[in-house]
């Protein structure tokens, strides 16, 4: 009998046990979902903080592609200009015209451009180039102008204080004027 009893406890035990077993192993379960969980989410976080990683090393790795451009210093700056007709087959302009405007050759830091100013009043507004100790401006009215009107200039005779060069006016395509242009340095 006492073999009998010692069966029942062991086998009562034994079924305690398995039931505590089974809560544990639940319990077990639940734990390994939420880690599971908790490492998924960190995954996720860890690959967006590659990516932004990544982002910002590309965003300093590469180089400003937007070049300041600036008239060179000999250029650069005010300049009195006086402009004579030298040769027109245009009603508006007669050989011997002659006109003095104020230069200024400056840049809005992404292209070169060139102020005529008269009376303290812009006039004209040229863009510009510098290329091969030659300055190109070049002016032209916007397609809903009722005349239509091309201004090249080209200064290529340089000395320390005078710009010399020619400008060539275009007007509806049908009539073509031609001026010498000199410059001589501001001493404002």
């Amino acid at each position: 009998m006492i073999k009998n009893a010692l069966f029942a406890v062991s086998a009562i035990l034994l079924l305690l046990t398995s039931c505590d077993n089974r809560k544990k192993e639940n319990d077990l379960t639940l734990r390994e979902q939420q880690l599971l969980e908790k490492e998924k989410s960190f995954a996720q976080k860890e690959s967006e903080y590659q990516s932004l990683l990544r982002m910002r090393d590309s965003i300093f790795a590469k180089k400003d592609s937007v070049k300041i451009v600036v008239w060179p210093a000999e250029i650069a700056g005010s300049w009195t200009g006086k402009v004579i007709c030298t040769e027109s087959n245009c009603s508006d302009y007669v050989v011997g015209d002659q006109r003095t405007d104020t230069w200024e050759f400056d840049s809005d830091s992404i292209q070169l451009v060139t102020k005529i100013i008269n009376n303290n009043n812009l006039v004209r507004l040229y863009s510009g180039k510098f290329e091969n100790n030659e300055a190109k401006l070049n002016f032209k009215t916007d397609s809903a102008s009722k005349k239509q009107v091309e201004m090249n200039v080209i200064l290529n005779d340089f000395s320390a204080n005078k710009i010399r060069g020619t400008r060539t006016i275009s007007a509806d395509n049908n009539c073509m004027a031609k001026f010498s242009v000199e410059l001589v340095r501001s001493t404002k």
